[in-house]
């Protein structure tokens, strides 16, 4: 997935079939619809209208912009790559998030994290996370109202998308996250007593863990038509459990499963949608593997040291800013080029 990689990094020697731009993209919007199908039976019909509304949004942000620059636009919105960020920003907002919001996050996806960069290839972050990063930090209150598990057409849906409901009714309509809820049980609360006290809303849990599998299987299918490789997937999953598991098995009464970080949250969404990202993940193959167990083990630092609950996001944004570094040092040296050059360019 590395050919639309501004950077100009070539790994070793290797003759691949690349599939087109627009190939790739709509291979990927494939590959999210077990997820979102998933996420809309558990969590209803806002799934849908997020991703919805966030489509129309970036396609015309896209076109306005390209206007603009007086750039094509039928051509650079042909590759798709505008819609499949408003999918991956869609399904990350809570289900029937009011238009306002996401029409914010798109504005920061599209047109200050892609298009100001120069436009597919150039941008050094993924937008989707950018304009999810931003939205968290400005509107917690908003990003934190995932609701529990619900019938298709909810109490209230339109309301909330059209941003009429009152916070206060909101939060009746709302409830934590496994990751929130477990992050929030407070130092003196064991784990086994945290789960004892039934802590989630029923249902939530297994929602949660049939939704992660629905990523999983998409994922899966990337893999099997080569539109991404295990590289950065592996790397990233190897490392959350691994880390996950000693963290564990040095305190189980206090720190988290690794079958609970695995499928709970965005991590298997992550490891497959958001980490192997073409544009602003690594492009050498040890390159993908450093980048991979980086967001991995920024992940589990997050989730367990820090503020957010799930951190999926900020660790992805913060190895983009080492893609550079990573690509240039990582890159095999040919056979009879002197050490002394290795990673320079051309």
């Amino acid at each position: 997935m590395s050919m639309m990689h501004a950077s100009g990094v070539k790994d070793a020697p290797v003759t691949t079939f690349v599939p087109p731009t627009a190939s790739l993209m709509r291979w990927v919007i494939v590959a999210t619809l077990p997820g979102m199908a998933t996420m809309s039976y558990f969590f209803g019909l806002g799934v849908l209208s997020n991703v919805l509304i966030a489509a129309a949004l970036g396609v015309a942000l896209e076109a306005s912009v390209l206007r603009l620059r007086k750039r094509p636009i039928h051509i650079t919105l042909n590759d798709a790559s505008a819609l499949l960020t408003a999918i991956l920003l869609g399904v990350s907002l809570p289900p029937a998030s009011p238009w306002w919001l996401i029409s914010v996050g798109m504005i920061a996806a599209i047109v200050v994290g892609k298009q100001l960069y120069g436009g597919l290839g150039h941008n050094p972050f993924n937008p989707a996370m950018i304009g999810y990063a931003l939205l968290l930090v400005s509107f917690p209150t908003y990003m934190t109202l995932w609701a529990p598990p619900q019938e298709l057409l909810p109490e209230g849906l339109w309301a909330q998308i059209a941003g009429t409901l009152p916070t206060a009714q909101l939060d009746g309509l709302s409830g934590a996250t496994p990751l929130d809820a477990f992050k929030h049980k407070g130092e003196a609360v064991l784990a086994s007593e945290f789960w004892a006290t039934n802590p989630l809303p029923d249902g939530t849990l297994n929602a949660w863990r049939w939704v992660a599998l629905a990523w999983l299987a998409g994922g899966i299918l990337l893999l099997v038509k080569r539109i991404i490789s295990w590289h950065i997937p592996v790397a990233m999953l190897g490392s959350i459990l691994l880390l996950a598991t000693l963290f564990y098995l040095s305190d189980p009464s206090h720190f988290a499963s690794p079958l609970f970080h695995l499928l709970t949250g965005a991590t298997l969404f992550g490891a497959f949608f958001i980490a192997t990202d073409p544009v602003s993940a690594a492009t050498s193959r040890r390159g993908k593997l450093l980048y991979g167990a980086g967001i991995g083990t920024l992940v589990i630092i997050i989730r367990t040291f820090g503020g957010y609950p799930d951190a999926v996001a900020f660790a992805v944004l913060l190895m983009n800013l080492c893609v550079p570094l990573l690509d240039l040092y990582s890159v095999p040296r040919p056979p009879g080029q002197p050490k002394s050059t290795r990673g320079e360019q051309p």
